[in-house]
Formats: structure tokens, sequence, C-alpha cells
């Protein structure tokens, strides 16, 4: 058998697709057919809408990654009879009926707490001044400081989008674990994989994992893709 060739990476709030660009780097070098999806970010259904348009392009089955609130994302959109394999990148992994909103509604004694601020005409943002050290820990301080100043507003309706059906109820999962996430506490990370029946594996690293361990997720893409070639 041979691995699957397609690749789609979809990314979290605040952020962009321009995130994944040392992933794309690594997966393309390798033979890797890979699309970038660019989330309005706004609603949950608009955002599941133009992962679909993307999936619908691509020339057969397809390995579908989603980092933080892309998660969400790919749990709704990974029903895509194209979708093969799903990858979990330090993300929520909501069943039927669960938000982003839903599963930090309870928060665990101790964890972090991310420096959201209050909405500003249905937007969220996060703190820029603690944004490194809650999303980026671990990022280089320039490019950490750019992605705090070029956030990208995170709608309120899609932190509160729930999801209709989980497609991991149905395709096999991964999941890599970000043993120093200040955004997602670890725990939680272990929890929703446990629950996802994913294969685990564990990285240090911050939330922005995929900017600053690009070869953690890319290795955790081609266990999915091999195991489904």
């Amino acid at each position: 058998m041979s691995p699957l060739k397609n690749v789609v990476l979809v990314h979290g709030g605040f952020v962009d697709g321009s995130g994944w660009q040392a992933v794309h780097r690594i997966l393309t070098r390798e033979g890797f057919h890979v699309s970038v999806v660019q989330n309005p970010t706004q609603s949950l259904e608009g955002d599941v809408a133009v992962t679909r348009q993307v999936l619908d392009a691509q020339d057969g089955p397809t390995v579908l990654v989603g980092h933080s609130y892309g998660g969400v994302v790919i749990t709704e959109a990974g029903r895509h009879p194209k979708v093969a394999a799903l990858a979990y990148i330090a993300a929520f992994a909501p069943d039927k009926g669960e938000s982003v909103g839903t599963l930090i509604a309870d928060p665990a004694p101790g964890a972090p707490v991310p420096p959201i601020l209050p909405p500003q005409d249905g937007y969220l943002f996060l703190d820029r001044e603690k944004f490194a050290d809650s999303f980026a820990g671990d990022v280089e301080p320039e490019e950490a400081r750019f992605m705090a100043d070029s956030q990208v507003p995170w709608g309120v309706d899609a932190l509160n989008g729930a999801v209709a059906e989980a497609a991991w109820r149905i395709k096999p999962s991964w999941y890599l674990v970000a043993t120093e996430d200040r955004m997602i506490p670890p725990p939680a990370q272990h929890a929703m994989a446990e629950r996802a029946g994913a294969a685990v594996s564990e990285v240090p690293g911050s939330h922005a994992i995929y900017v600053s361990r690009p070869d953690a997720v890319v290795e955790l893409i081609k266990q999915a893709a091999g195991a489904q070639g």
C-alpha cells in the first residue's frame, strides 16, 4: 500500500492559514499534495462550508488536519466522503452538540486561562501582551509578536458553533498533544483524544506547535496517511 498523498490543513482562531507554511513546505517536499483552508472564522457553518469546498477539489482520499478551533471544523466537515483520516493538532475534538464554548466552560482547577478579551462587536481577540506566553511560548519572539499583532478576529458565533455529528465516530483519527499548551490544557487534549479513540502522540511544545515543531506535526500526518494508504 502507498500512503495517501492529499492533505488539507485547517487553522484555528486568532490566526490564518499562513501559520502552516513550514508544515506545507515539508509535506510538499515529500510528495504530498497540500491544500490550506483560509477560514473566515466568523461562524462554524461558514468555516465548514469553506473546508468542504477545498475537500471537493481533492482528487482522492484525504487526510484532514485541524489545529485548535480547526478541530471543531474538521469534526463537522470530516464526514465528507473524500476524508479518509482526521488529524488533530492540539485541537478541540467535540462530540455531537458540543462547541468550543461548551468545552471551555468548566476549566479544571489551576488550569491556565486563555487571555481572551471581552467581545468587540461579536468578535474575540487575545490580549496582545499575553499572546506569546499563552499561545506561542516556544515560537521565536519576533514571530510571536507578529502573530499577536496580526490576529484574525474570531467570531463569537464560531466559538459557540455546535457540531451536528462528530466525524471521529466514523473516521479514524490521530491526535498530537502539545505538553506545554497554555490555551487547551494537555489533560483536556488527552481526554478528547481518548474519547475519540485517536492514536495519540505527545510532543513538548506550545499551542502553536504547528509553527514551532512542524516536524512533529508532519510525522503525525504521515502516520495517518500511511495507515490509510
